[in-house]
């Protein structure tokens, strides 16, 4: 991938390589609010992508535009980190956006918990530390992810952790910046966002305590299957940790689930605590991110064909057949003019000398 220096920043369809007739869709592989993801082999190279499709009626609906230009903004920041997911070019129709990205089939870890219930514990620590690796590094661009959970960490090929989804990611966050936007997934809410209380960064290290916390116990710390009950939790329940874990493991936890945001784990110092904390004692963060240490599973994926590891929910679903055409000039209406014009400067492709 090109360096962030070597990126510009393309006007609507100003790239003409880019355009849906080029890729053979293949499967559908996820679905969320705005639209679908496609498993897409390109017609020309022949490689295997996961293409994010997405309606832009029902982006402008919700008035999310700013949230997916965002989300943009965040995966042309992703090029240098192991596990975060990777844009290759983005592109758009007069009634969708196409975001290409790595295609990553080893299956979400929300997959492969509901699969097992719970992890042993140095499993749990080494995707706990690639999550950690991955949040640090967006914390130091001033990003803030917000929506960590499992359905959001992927795994690769190989079993290594992969972030995806930054459509909450809030940029311009300094270390002791805040922000105010309710948003999030409720069982990983902090209990600031609950109080509608300005937030920071800290924000992350509460839904990595939450994520750690399911991965040992199999449900979210304060879960309850009553919404309102399950954020009166949130807010006013002590954390109650069973016996089966170590004390390091405890001991993070209680940091990182400190319903106090100005006493948690991270607060001071943030990537930079998590890190030097005993739990993650055994790792070595350079190996980690060099990806030198071998994950403790492996998705034992035979190809990009393979598509065991997700639900059927999804890979049974026929695929659309407009996903792969644009819309007939004669049928532009207004409101699709109106949509192409909030969504400029989506599009993206890398420099072609930064391919040679």
């Amino acid at each position: 991938m090109p360096s962030p220096s070597q990126q510009i920043n393309l006007g609507p369809s100003s790239d003409p390589s880019a355009k849906p007739s080029d890729f053979h869709f293949l499967k559908v592989i996820g679905k969320g609010s705005f639209g679908k993801v496609l498993l897409a082999r390109h017609r020309t190279d022949d490689q295997f992508y996961a293409v994010k499709v997405l309606q832009k009626k029902a982006i402008l609906k919700k008035k999310e535009e700013k949230h997916i230009m965002s989300e943009r903004n965040v995966l042309l920041k992703n090029v240098k980190h192991p596990f975060l997911v990777g844009l290759h070019y983005s592109f758009q129709t007069a009634d969708k956006l196409y975001f290409v990205l790595d295609y990553i089939n080893g299956g979400e870890l929300f997959y492969h918990l509901q699969r097992e219930r719970c992890f042993l514990e140095p499993r749990a620590r080494f995707y706990a530390a690639e999550i950690a690796s991955a949040l640090g590094y967006l914390h130091s661009l001033n990003i803030v992810y917000r929506d960590l959970k499992p359905e959001n960490i992927l795994l690769d090929s190989q079993g290594h952790i992969i972030l995806t989804d930054f459509g909450l990611c809030k940029e311009n966050i300094e270390p002791n910046g805040t922000t105010s936007t309710f948003c999030g997934t409720p069982e990983y809410l902090a209990p600031e966002v609950l109080h509608k209380q300005p937030y920071d960064r800290t924000v992350d290290w509460w839904c990595l305590g939450a994520v750690l916390y399911e991965m040992l116990y199999g449900l979210p710390p304060f879960y309850s299957r009553n919404t309102a009950e399950m954020y009166d939790n949130i807010l006013n329940k002590p954390l109650q940790l069973k016996p089966n874990i170590s004390n390091s493991a405890r001991h993070l936890l209680e940091g990182l689930l400190q319903k106090d945001r100005t006493k948690r784990l991270g607060c001071a110092d943030d990537f930079v605590e998590i890190k030097n904390h005993v739990f993650f004692s055994p790792i070595n963060w350079d190996d980690l991110n060099a990806k030198k240490i071998t994950p403790p599973f492996n998705p034992n994926v035979t190809g990009p064909n393979d598509l065991r590891h997700f639900d059927p929910e999804f890979t049974d679903e026929p695929v659309p057949s407009s996903i792969g055409c644009s819309p007939d000039s004669a049928l532009v209406t207004a409101s699709i003019k109106e949509a192409s014009e909030a969504f400029v400067g989506f599009s993206y492709a890398p420099e072609m000398d930064s391919y040679l």
